[in-house]
């Protein structure tokens, strides 16, 4: 098959011909509306990470222990403290005397605030600081905190393989499909658009992922564990630093609200921008022969003004939430200090806890404003997640029969049954059409534009559906075939040449199943090719690709047709082949496709009608029908439309020549 199938190398852009559907891609199409489901689009982007579940059990359980091990590590240092302070203390002690009867002592004196602090310590008067048991206590501070550590840098590792699983598991999903979308979908949308999506926003998403995904995990598991501790240590002073939890929510979910749409615009302007760009590049010299390179330039400033505007907005109306949780833990931190100080004046904790809580109130709050500060970020992968997913959730071609028909033999016998089809519902174009093909029969059809040829063809491959009648193949309707079966027995040479990045020799070889080279160049020797590819310095290892000028326009097409010889197809579909080249070229490419069409059953849609004059049936088409069906010399000597096309081309021809 010559037809760039739904696997292996992918083509740069789609060259299948669109005659008929809304065509092009100018601005204003595929502009869906921006969706704003923040908590559903969250949920689906978390079924994408459900296959990784086992890996997911495993980071949480590490991100479990680093964040216990993180916290336990505070209490630690909260220890250390008070190991050194009662040593201090101690040493303004008189020796010789018990912690007992120095309480006495300073109560007798009426100090009573300092007996309580006294009474709370496990002081030895007169025996001062105790740096060896000082020196273990921040040992097994450093031991925790390096295993927290190491921790850290396992879950990060395990956070990027699920991340860039799931990431690969989207990109597989947009590619699939991309295959099962209708040819109406890409008539409608801008190329640029599509690519935005499936890989500026996909790009986006995993970006977001890898940033925030362990981290709001570890936020979470902090939280939790700081919590816990704080309301061991003093119910009090960790109720204090609770209430700031709604708070932070609160003032999370009403900025988070407001920045959510901007970002959503956002990315649907980096589409629009993107689909710009891919039309005034694939189109640079046009723009440049016609002189519109102000109004492209003009056009791309509005689309980046408007860019620049919504990002901006949506970048600072987001960026305010991490000063707002930082005020709030501030305050929440004063509030602790100052209670934490006159629960020390009144012996109810020791200096040691107090500055722990000190530490986990920092700790307690640092994960509320670091999620507030991802929220940019999330926002941004969320409003990409809904593009993607808007995407996946386009309409698709209808599904192949569960138990697919197929021809016990194809010959290429080919009959339209009162086929019937229109674009929209409201607008026919093709009104109760029959035709019959023999095998091995070449059928010329040709008409005005907008006749409907090349959406004959494209019923006929199925890039469409009937919408009334039937076709057949071999005496089997298409509708019953599987599309990869019936697009198997068909190879198409187009107007529009497809050429991926890669030798002559790769492109040839496209058309059939692990071709040999000797079958290839056999091929090209059939097509004419042979004799320029050895012309030219690297021969069939000559590359080819974007922008390449090795070879012609006419030599492209002779690749494609050598392609397609290759391909060795029952039934061949030719669409204007020749009618951007010269009159030499034209003729290789005549005798190419003489030779390419020998026993196969052959659709030429041309204008040029002396291209078609040994056609066994030519049709002439006008608004969906068949006006006019016979060989060259019948259609002559009838004087209708096609005498009158051919008068006419016969005239312009002799016009150019005076």
């Amino acid at each position: 098959m010559s037809s760039p199938p739904t696997s292996g190398r992918p083509p740069a852009r789609e060259s299948t011909p669109r005659t008929g559907g809304s065509g092009g891609h100018g601005h204003g199409r595929g502009r869906s509306r921006p969706a704003d489901d923040f908590r559903g689009t969250g949920r689906r982007l978390l079924a994408v990470l459900r296959p990784e579940r086992a890996l997911m059990t495993a980071t949480l359980g590490v991100c479990t222990i680093s964040v216990a091990l993180s916290v336990i590590g505070t209490k630690i240092l909260g220890h250390a403290t008070d190991v050194i302070f009662s040593g201090v203390v101690s040493s303004h002690l008189p020796s010789g005397t018990t912690t007992a009867e120095a309480v006495r002592a300073l109560r007798a004196r009426g100090d009573d605030a300092q007996a309580d602090a006294i009474a709370s310590m496990h002081a030895v008067p007169g025996a001062g600081i105790d740096f060896d048991r000082v020196g273990r206590v921040l040992l097994l501070a450093a031991v925790v905190y390096g295993v927290s550590a190491l921790l850290i840098l396992v879950q990060g590792r395990l956070t990027a393989v699920i991340v860039q699983r799931s990431t690969f598991r989207l990109r597989e999903l947009a590619q699939s499909k991309l295959s099962r979308l209708p040819l109406g979908y890409f008539d409608r949308q801008p190329h640029g658009e599509v690519l935005s999506r499936v890989t500026n926003d996909i790009d986006n998403v995993s970006q977001t992922l890898q940033q925030t995904f362990s981290q709001i995990v570890n936020s979470v598991l902090t939280v939790i564990g700081v919590l816990t501790v704080m309301c061991l240590i003093s119910p009090l002073l960790a109720l204090v630093a609770a209430v700031t939890v709604p708070v932070s929510v609160y003032v999370a979910a009403v900025i988070g609200k407001r920045a959510q749409g901007g970002f959503a615009q956002q990315w649907a302007i980096t589409g629009r921008l993107s689909g710009h760009v891919e039309e005034m590049y694939t189109g640079h010299d046009l723009v440049k022969v016609f002189g519109r390179q102000k109004e492209a330039a003009v056009t791309f400033k509005e689309h980046n003004d408007a860019l620049y505007a919504v990002s901006a907005k949506a970048q600072f109306v987001s960026g305010t939430m991490q000063p707002a949780m930082l005020f709030i833990g501030n305050l929440n931190y004063v509030l602790i200090a100052v209670l934490g100080g006159l629960r020390i004046a009144a012996g109810g904790l020791s200096i040691g806890d107090v500055q722990a809580f000190m530490q986990y109130s920092r700790q307690f709050s640092a994960p509320l404003t670091q999620m507030a500060s991802m929220a940019g970020v999330i926002q941004s992968g969320v409003a990409s997640a809904e593009r993607v997913f808007t995407f996946l959730d386009e309409p698709e071609l209808t599904p192949d029969p569960a138990v697919p028909a197929r021809p016990e033999q194809v010959d290429g016998r080919i009959r339209f049954e009162n086929v019937g089809f229109g674009y929209t519902p409201e607008t026919p174009l093709i009104e109760d059409l029959s035709l019959a093909v023999e095998p091995g029969r070449t059928v010329a059809i040709v008409g005005p534009t907008g006749a409907g040829k090349t959406t004959l063809v494209n019923l006929l491959m199925r890039f469409y559906e009937v919408t009334a009648g039937r076709i057949t193949l071999d005496g089997v309707d298409i509708a019953t075939m599987s599309r990869n079966d019936l697009r198997s027995n068909f190879g198409m040479v187009l107007q529009d040449t497809w050429l991926f990045g890669g030798t002559i020799a790769e492109n040839i070889a496209y058309g059939g199943t692990d071709p040999t080279h000797e079958q290839v160049v056999e091929a090209a020797m059939a097509t004419h090719v042979d004799h320029f590819v050895r012309t030219l310095p690297d021969g069939y290892d000559t590359v080819l690709g974007e922008g390449t000028n090795s070879v012609s326009v006419g030599e492209k097409q002779l690749i494609t047709i050598a392609r397609a010889f290759l391909a060795d197809p029952a039934v061949l579909i030719l669409d204007e082949a020749t009618s951007s080249v010269d009159t030499r070229t034209e003729l290789l490419i005549q005798n190419a496709m003489h030779s390419l069409r020998q026993g196969r059953t052959s659709f030429v849609i041309a204008h040029r009608l002396s291209t078609i004059r040994d056609a066994d049936v030519i049709l002439v088409m006008d608004s969906g029908r068949i006006v006019e069906q016979g060989s060259h010399t019948e259609l002559l000597a009838a004087r209708g439309a096609y005498a009158r096309l051919y008068a006419a081309q016969f005239s312009q021809a002799l016009a150019e020549v005076d």
